[in-house]
């Protein structure tokens, strides 16, 4: 029998493996690998090994109490944020529409201030030569002048006129109530009385130094609750206030006022 002869460049062939039963032919296996030692964990340590499809499937009781308390909370959060813009939003459609109104107003009615001034002032009781207490009084002359066209002034109950010198109340009255139509001038004289007015040395002094000076000093502060008329329509209550600070020549009936400075204010509420 001839000798089998390989090809030059070819590797030799593998003998097939034998079989028991020799006239099957089998398969080539690999042998098996050794398995790698698994780590082993430190003495009093325990492994817990979790499928990795379970690891975040369950979260703890604590995180999903919090995302609920969360997740509630954010319509709440919502309904807030929506309530809160339409409350500044409505009350920036007032404000911008009570500018309009006023300013309409202020345009067709062209308000000006009212004026007030004293012409004229009496002084009487008034005596320095004793040092008993006094009781002055004084007859004051107010001038009140309502120089709109459209707009009238109803002075009201409650009103107060005081007289002062060094911050010592002299003497106390009150204004008329009356009605003052537009563009008009009501000069009325308010009586004012004090009673029993103790008087310190140095104001006494002092006033007697100032009246041989022919320069007394006095503080006359006005204060009238009034209602605006405006057209037919009256409005709330407002209050006026006047601070004039006059100098006579004496502390007699027939006294002149020497200088004058009065200065009104209006508080509306």
């Amino acid at each position: 029998m001839a000798d089998r002869v390989h090809p030059r460049d070819s590797p030799p062939e593998s003998p097939l493996p034998s079989s028991h039963n020799s006239g099957e032919v089998g398969i080539p296996t690999k042998p098996p690998q050794p398995a790698s030692p698994k780590p082993v964990p430190p003495p009093g340590t325990y492994v817990v090994q979790v499928p990795k499809d379970q690891i975040y499937r369950y979260p703890p009781p604590e995180n999903s109490r919090r995302y609920e308390s969360l997740t509630k909370r954010k319509p709440r959060r919502s309904c807030c944020c929506l309530c809160l813009c339409y409350t500044f939003s409505l009350l920036l459609i007032l404000i911008i529409a009570l500018g309009i109104t006023a300013g309409v107003l202020y345009l067709v009615f062209r308000p000006e201030a009212p004026k007030y001034t004293i012409s004229n002032i009496a002084i009487k009781n008034f005596n320095l030569t004793s040092s008993s207490s006094v009781s002055p009084a004084f007859d004051v002359t107010v001038r009140a002048e309502n120089p709109n066209n459209k707009i009238g002034i109803y002075y009201r109950k409650g009103s107060s006129v005081t007289v002062f010198h060094s911050d010592v109340n002299l003497s106390n009255g009150e204004l008329p109530a009356f009605y003052q139509p537009t563009n008009n001038v009501t000069v009325f004289k308010t009586p004012l009385k004090g009673s029993n007015v103790l008087l310190g040395s140095a104001t006494r002094t002092a006033l007697r130094n100032e009246q041989k000076q022919g320069k007394v000093p006095f503080r006359v502060n006005i204060k009238a609750p009034v209602k605006i008329k405006v057209g037919a329509v009256k409005t709330w209550e407002i209050t006026i206030k006047v601070k004039c600070d006059i100098t006579v020549d004496t502390l007699m009936e027939k006294s002149k006022i020497v200088s004058k400075d009065c200065k009104h204010s209006v508080r509306l509420w």
